[in-house]
């Protein structure tokens, strides 16, 4: 089904993304640092995240908050598995995940991203993660995330939408999705489009944002 979205609201979607992009790569080396050991904190400390067995999150990419401290905090539980997106190789502008380990290989893919080498016995399906950790451009205190443009993880999860999914599958798993994020890449409002899929918590340095049920 086609959804019209208006030129404007497109233009304005393409300068905010290129201002707030500009902002977090202007970012020191300290706040960067800074900005990851702080998140790294308030996730370990956020309930439906410590109790969840899979958490899926993303490795650093154009000024975006490092995961790094996070990931390794993941590596050190023996009862939790952390997965990586990798672009799909058959359905184009989708995400599959993959599981991340120390000893995984990765590639880069062609946006110059780092991504698991893709093995089908390490595949996580996505309705078996429990949180996945989103990185985002832009995002607005009513849970609206802004991203890069290519629509990988608006499409990838359009079935957490009820719009997306009239019939939904019994008893069918949901990850929450939480975006991640410095806090210059705040606005009073997004732009936001139908598809734009909603976050069900927000993380900066200096706070979480809640905006569904734990």
């Amino acid at each position: 089904m086609r959804v019209d979205v208006s030129k404007e609201r497109m233009q304005a979607r393409s300068l905010l993304r290129r201002k707030l992009r500009e902002a977090r790569r202007g970012l020191s080396m300290e706040q960067q640092d800074y900005a990851s050991q702080r998140i790294s904190k308030q996730l370990n400390t956020l309930p439906f995240i410590k109790n969840s067995k899979t958490v899926a999150g993303y490795l650093v990419n154009d000024g975006e908050v490092n995961l790094k401290n996070y990931i390794e905090s993941i590596w050190q539980l023996s009862h939790k598995a952390f997965a990586l997106p990798v672009l799909h190789p058959i359905c184009k502008g989708h995400l599959l995940f993959l599981s991340y380990s120390p000893n995984s290989r990765l590639i880069n893919n062609k946006y110059n991203i780092e991504e698991p080498v893709l093995s089908c016995k390490a595949v996580i399906p996505v309705t078996q993660c429990d949180v996945i950790l989103m990185p985002l451009v832009g995002f607005d205190t009513n849970g609206n995330r802004l991203g890069m443009g290519g629509g990988y993880y608006d499409r990838t999860l359009s079935f957490t939408q009820r719009k997306f999914n009239s019939q939904p599958a019994l008893n069918q798993h949901t990850p929450k999705l939480v975006g991640i994020a410095h806090d210059v890449q705040e606005v009073d409002a997004l732009p936001i489009a139908p598809w734009d899929v909603p976050l069900d918590a927000i993380v900066t340095p200096s706070r979480t944002l809640i905006f569904t049920k734990p």
